[in-house]
């Protein structure tokens, strides 16, 4: 019984059981959500959106207002701006967006350098502090979740059809542009509530890695979407007690358990890749 004593002080505190629940949640939503942004191609783009997110932290803390709250509508101004600006400029969309997350960036730490009344610190704001969670996060995480799979499950054939192909989707009546408006407005809504779980620096890889790991693994696309979901809700909860075991920041622990899995998934696809290649029938002349 002894040895488990670390770890059961560490479930029993409520502070922890909130960041495992808001973990699960966050981590799910996120795997969600980064399947579809990994076949679509906007990992930049969520990566530009993390970036940002600093600079509407920092505007809510000049206005005095809660950050939380000026980071969503921040957010979803944000993304419509960006998208407009990939859709109307002649610049390559990575060159676009890395010019939009630098200069944002640059803003937000010119911005936070005339604060000098906020409480929290700049770590929290850049690797997360999910140990923080309110229960009325975890109430708006748990909502967003359930929006979230509901407009994914409604218009899922319609999803499949922008993923796969956005020309042929137009071909069988399926509105491509509004589909991939209402992806993006959800992935910044997405990026701006898991900011506190793991930061504006790692939410990025926070997005990508559980739906590039599930995308080595799995040979259908129900199944990529699950265990997209799966492993980064998984990995997120592993994080986590391994954050409050060590007393290691939470943010860089859930990515790190996320890259190890991201690994595995990598170690197991090439495991099988042999196999097959011996099993393909050899060309006679």
């Amino acid at each position: 019984m002894t040895e488990f004593s670390p770890f059961s002080a560490v479930i029993g505190q409520p502070f922890m059981q909130r960041a495992l629940v808001g973990g699960l949640l966050t981590g799910a939503l996120g795997g969600l959500l980064g399947s579809f942004a990994v076949l679509r191609q906007l990992s930049f783009f969520s990566d530009a959106l993390g970036h940002s997110a600093l600079l509407g932290i920092s505007l809510g803390i000049l206005l005095g207002l809660n950050p939380t709250l000026v980071l969503i509508p921040f957010a979803v101004l944000f993304a419509l701006l960006v998208n407009l600006l990939v859709q109307r400029s002649q610049l390559p969309t990575d060159a676009l967006l890395n010019i939009v997350y630098s200069t944002s960036l640059a803003f937000a730490v010119v911005a936070l350098s005339l604060v000098t009344t906020y409480k929290g610190g700049i770590q929290q704001l850049l690797f997360g502090d999910i140990l923080g969670i309110s229960w009325l996060d975890l109430a708006l995480i748990a909502v967003l979740l359930m929006a979230a799979v509901a407009y994914l499950l409604v218009s899922l054939r319609a999803q499949v059809l922008v993923t796969l192909h956005a020309d042929l989707a137009g071909a069988f009546g399926v509105g491509s542009q509004w589909h991939r408006i209402a992806f993006i407005l959800l992935l910044a809504v997405v990026v701006a509530v898991s900011i506190k779980a793991v930061g504006v620096l790692l939410i990025s890889a926070f997005v990508v890695i559980p739906a590039c790991a599930s995308r080595l693994v799995s040979r259908r696309f129900g199944t990529y979407l699950v265990l997209s979901s799966v492993i980064g809700g998984g990995c997120a909860v592993l994080g986590l007690l391994g954050s409050g075991l060590t007393n290691l920041p939470s943010g860089p622990c859930v990515v790190i358990v996320q890259f190890f899995g991201f690994l595995l998934a990598l170690l197991w696809s090439l495991r099988g890749r042999p196999q097959r290649l011996r099993a393909k029938p050899a060309v006679t002349s």
